[in-house]
């Protein structure tokens, strides 16, 4: 077999027993790294050592890795203003957070019977979050369902996500009447 030593140094072609013999000596392990060249490589190495860097390794590499979730918001054909604004300011913090939406809107009982009220209500929501977000694709229809996907818009790219993922500031009450 084609023998490496620990320090990374050809030590040569030598027999099986004197390669586990080298090892055994330095107080390391013989790791068989190309069983398949002909004569086979090995290395003189601290496996144990060598499996913990690889983890290491793939551990840094998932937590920069970034991952892309799809949140949901449910509507319902008669949802009132403040419902709906509290429900378009969730979209917004999620857009914000840089993950894509599925709103979807459920009809109840004779609501079905009136689905353009449904379509509105989605055209309502992809007109108000314009300026972050596009639309996927036009609304679907599935049965008593309305589905829309919503994903960041090039302008919320452009500045990342918030820090602290905090929604925006509320909107001071407006006088009374």
């Amino acid at each position: 077999m084609r023998l490496i030593g620990p320090d990374g140094e050809q030590l040569g072609i030598v027999q099986t027993y004197d390669a586990l013999s080298r090892a055994r000596d330095a107080h390391l392990d013989l790791v068989e790294i190309a069983p398949t060249a002909q004569p086979p490589v090995c290395r003189i190495m601290d496996f144990g050592k060598y499996k913990f860097e690889m983890a290491k390794k793939e551990k840094e590499a998932r937590k920069h890795q970034s991952t892309q979730r799809i949140k949901e918001v449910k509507f319902h054909a008669n949802v009132d203003d403040h419902d709906y604004e509290t429900k378009l300011r969730r979209i917004r913090e999620f857009i914000g957070e840089g993950h894509r939406v599925k709103a979807s809107l459920m009809f109840r009982g004779r609501e079905q019977a009136h689905k353009e009220i449904g379509h509105q209500l989605m055209r309502r929501v992809i007109k108000d979050i314009e300026e972050i977000a596009r639309a996927e694709r036009a609304p679907e229809e599935m049965g008593r369902f309305i589905f829309l996907m919503l994903t960041p818009g090039a302008a919320t790219r452009k500045q990342g996500a918030p820090s602290g993922g905090k929604p925006p500031a509320p909107k001071p009450p407006s006088a009374p009447r």
